[in-house]
């Protein structure tokens, strides 16, 4: 019994989160989630998730958690509110996750309401927001996703689908020059997708719901080392 005891509390000694530390999820409305509204304070999704699993499995962390999401952002929107939104709570931790409005929007130049983000000028946010952030914090940067199986060529959601690797192409690039810690979402949803329909996931590619949310955090989770 001594001997299984240490080498629980060993395993348990490799999670990255310390006691006391304090954590900001940011992004758009998969982070969001209902966080503004009946799902307070948290929302429902992956951060929620990423929350309780960490409470249950240490109960003793006594963490500081919150919410930035805000559906409908951009890298753009997300640069514009980073001091109040995320900087104000002087975070030890910060994950990050945005782009896939940046895609649609600019795919859907002409909507009267959404304003395009092309890949470079995602860029250009992205990297003021971790030029601001990477010294003050340790960062997590998660890839925008898009869950679908869509071949055709013409249809909207392949085209979005394409797009959107420009983007995930910058956030690889970006985590590796900023030494943050990086969670490849769009794989993780692609290996699930070998074994299950998107509709198990998601009822549109862009909102997961509780299947989904549950690969992000489990995806999360596992870069920590939970």
């Amino acid at each position: 019994l001594p001997e299984l005891t240490f080498t629980i509390a060993a395993s348990m000694s490799e999670f990255r989160i310390k006691p006391g530390q304090t954590l900001v999820f940011a992004g758009d409305s998969i982070t969001d989630a209902g966080r503004r509204d009946t799902a307070m304070p948290f929302g429902n999704g992956y951060v929620r998730e990423v929350i309780d699993l960490i409470g249950a499995r240490y109960p003793a962390h006594g963490l500081r958690c919150f919410n930035a999401g805000i559906g409908g952002n951009t890298a753009r929107d997300l640069k514009d509110r980073w001091t109040d939104d995320v900087l104000a709570y002087n975070p030890d931790w910060i994950t990050i996750m945005i782009g896939v409005n940046d895609a649609t929007f600019t795919l859907w130049k002409d909507h009267p309401w959404s304003t395009p983000v092309p890949p470079t000028e995602y860029e250009e946010h992205y990297r003021s927001i971790l030029d601001r952030s990477s010294e003050k914090a340790q960062i997590v940067l998660l890839d925008p996703f898009y869950i679908t199986l869509e071949e055709h060529a013409d249809s909207w959601r392949r085209k979005v689908l394409e797009l959107l690797g420009e983007y995930i192409d910058i956030v690889h690039k970006l985590a590796s020059e900023y030494s943050a810690i990086h969670v490849r979402t769009q794989d993780k949803f692609l290996e699930q997708l070998k074994h299950k329909p998107p509709q198990h996931f998601c009822p549109e590619p862009v909102h997961p719901n509780a299947a989904g949310h549950a690969v992000i955090a489990h995806a999360l989770l596992e870069a920590l080392d939970w």
